[in-house]
């Protein structure tokens, strides 16, 4: 895609529905390669739904024939000085850490193929749900760049040894193999991506938002912690959680069988 289709065409979509934000990649042509401009308008939106108390869950998805091939090659090469290449890499690096500490989940709506930045996304987002004909890899041995930065998030979804053959080889793997490696929850014939995800959107946007922003930062904080540290650290979280109206709610309309009646608070 050349710089004036960039400009007179919307790098980034958004649509919102019943507490479900959409986010979709717009550089088709360009198999949603996460230019500078299109990850300044990804993150700036991502800061906007981060205080935005109507959003409950994030859909990333991208336009065309494939979710997302990593960086933009072409924008890469246009610029030979270290600083342009620094700050590239600092903004993607800076919009995979805004997607983990997003208060909304985030699930990656994957189809078509996820390389390198683009699998480094779906590694990061919180849930993935792929088309069966889906393809990842980490490919950038194969043209002399190491997946550096994509290795952070994909070598904390999959295990050691897996990710490493993906590295090292640069060949893709299919659904099945990145269900089986962890990196998405699961697979669907591609005329059924559409209403699988909305169903797993659907569902999590009928919980209560202030638990869903909690669950969520524990989760992640956790994970760093030697083990006496994280269970001293998640009984906190759960003590103040246990005094949120939501909590209350919830448990008294569980006891009472009846649906809560979320306030967020």
């Amino acid at each position: 895609m050349s710089v004036a289709e960039e400009f007179d065409t919307p790098l980034l979509l958004r649509r919102d529905a019943d507490g479900i934000a959409r986010l979709t990649l717009n550089r088709p042509k360009a198999y949603n390669a996460l230019s500078l401009g299109l990850m300044a308008a990804l993150q700036q939106e991502l800061d906007a739904i981060a205080e935005d108390t109507g959003v409950k869950v994030v859909v990333l998805e991208g336009a065309g024939k494939g979710f997302c091939a990593g960086h933009d090659l072409r924008e890469m090469r246009s610029r030979s000085d270290a600083a342009f290449h620094e700050t590239v890499f600092a903004a993607c690096s800076n919009l995979m850490l805004s997607i983990t500490q997003l208060p909304q989940p985030v699930i990656a709506k994957v189809h078509g193929i996820a390389t390198a930045a683009g699998c480094q996304l779906v590694a990061t987002a919180d849930l993935a749900i792929a088309t069966e004909e889906t393809r990842f890899g980490t490919p950038g041995v194969n043209i002399g760049l190491f997946c550096s930065t994509p290795m952070v998030a994909v070598s904390r979804a999959i295990p050691r040894k897996q990710v490493m053959e993906m590295l090292l080889t640069g060949e893709m793997i299919d659904a099945e193999t990145a269900i089986d490696h962890g990196l998405i929850n699961t697979a669907v014939p591609e005329a059924e991506l559409d209403d699988a995800v909305a169903e797993m959107a659907g569902k999590i946007a009928s919980k209560s938002p202030l638990v869903l922003k909690t669950g969520k930062a524990a989760f992640y904080r956790q994970l760093e912690m030697p083990l006496a540290e994280a269970y001293a650290y998640t009984s906190r979280v759960m003590v103040e959680n246990m005094q949120a109206r939501d909590a209350a709610e919830g448990i008294d309309a569980f006891i009472e069988k009846r649906s809560p009646k979320w306030t967020g608070e």
